[in-house]
């Protein structure tokens, strides 16, 4: 199989969807690897390395679009991508459906295979292509809130772990999956007294063994939510129903209880955001204020990391991608439930429930949509 490589397009995004050593081991098992030149330089890898681990590099990503059977990406294709993209063709990515029709009707009108990161689940019923930019984004988010707590960037003037004599700041976390446990250990950590609020309460309990005393877990529900925003100089928002849109935890008449210059780092934003007043920002313009509470709701934090986030990333999907690769992607599917997850439209048919629930278009199960496909 042909696979390609693309420079990713979207704002300030660094990250590349193959480190070289992931080149090697697709030439390993006999496939060509086309890379587009400068794919890696955000996340350090060279073009020479790419070509010294077996990819033919291309100049335009026309060409890639048009050579390869599957395309590794990072992010959602871009506008300007959408004609690219050819009826059959595997794209492998993060797509996040949920927030975008338009980008859903665009890949069904394509006819192209959308296998997305964001739905591959395991055997244990986790998201481990979510996983580890999860991680990245949950260390990431209090890292920006004491940043954005700063009375220069309209923040509120506070130091997550205060000092001597001074109290800390408190953080509230909502949702205790991965975002929310990264995000908890940074600020506690550092010193911040945390409130996590979930609606799992053994999750809670397992916050409640593992974490310092600073930690503090509560119900969520919205006597509990109102009392903890009263209080918060940082929210992070964390909450994820896979495929699907983010509920609405935060409404606007609730950022009238907050307190001015307190900090929102919606971290749920790529599926459409957990506030009401929260929409997409870039790293070049991250942050808005409204009612007095700063809105942080970057869409793609991790590629703020791109060595990092590109190294973790290619360890977790590696293994998905070289299956789509040797199998195809009709055959992957009807062998492992873990990439069956993640077909999310196939052949102009939208297979994922939640993505068909959020767009309010029709849904259909990927076995049907497999049918008469090689």
């Amino acid at each position: 199989m042909i696979v390609g490589v693309l420079h990713e397009v979207k704002a300030d995004e660094n990250r590349v969807a193959l480190t070289p050593a992931g080149v090697e081991a697709f030439k390993d098992r006999g496939h060509e690897v086309l890379v587009e030149a400068g794919a890696g330089a955000g996340s350090g890898f060279t073009d020479e390395a790419y070509a010294e681990a077996g990819g033919r590099l291309v100049a335009a990503a026309a060409e890639v679009w048009k050579e390869a059977d599957l395309i590794l990406k990072v992010k959602e294709p871009q506008p300007e991508e959408w004609p690219h993209i050819r009826k059959g063709q595997i794209v492998f990515t993060y797509f996040h459906f949920a927030a975008s029709e338009e980008l859903t009707r665009a890949i069904m009108e394509a006819g192209a295979v959308a296998i997305a990161y964001e739905t591959i689940t395991d055997a244990e019923g986790t998201l481990p292509l979510l996983t580890p930019m999860s991680e990245v984004a949950g260390r990431m988010a209090i890292q920006q809130g004491a940043k954005y707590l700063e009375k220069a960037h309209g923040g509120r003037g506070i130091l997550l772990g205060g000092v001597p004599g001074v109290p800390p700041a408190t953080v509230v976390v909502l949702g205790a999956g991965v975002v929310g446990m990264n995000a908890t250990k940074m600020a506690a950590g550092l010193g911040s007294l945390v409130y996590v609020l979930d609606i799992n309460l053994d999750r809670l309990r397992y916050y409640s063994d593992v974490m310092p005393a600073n930690v503090i877990t509560m119900m969520s529900n919205k006597a509990n939510l109102r009392r903890a925003l009263g209080d918060a100089d940082l929210v992070v928002s964390s909450v994820l129903i896979p495929g699907g849109k983010a509920p609405k935890l935060i409404q606007r008449e609730t950022l009238g209880i907050m307190k001015e210059g307190a900090v929102i780092v919606d971290v749920a934003i790529d599926q459409g955001g957990s506030t009401e007043t929260s929409r997409p920002t870039t790293h070049r313009d991250p942050i808005y204020t409204v009612d007095g509470v700063v809105h942080y709701c970057v869409t793609n934090m991790p590629g703020a990391m791109p060595m990092t986030s590109t190294l973790a990333l290619t360890n977790a999907t590696i293994r998905y991608a070289l299956e789509l690769a040797n199998l195809g992607y009709a055959e992957a599917i009807r062998r492992h439930e873990s990439i069956a997850a993640g077909a999310n439209i196939v052949h102009g048919a939208i297979t994922h429930r939640g993505v068909a629930e959020a767009t309010g278009l029709p849904y259909l199960p990927v076995q049907e949509a497999l049918t008469g496909a090689p």
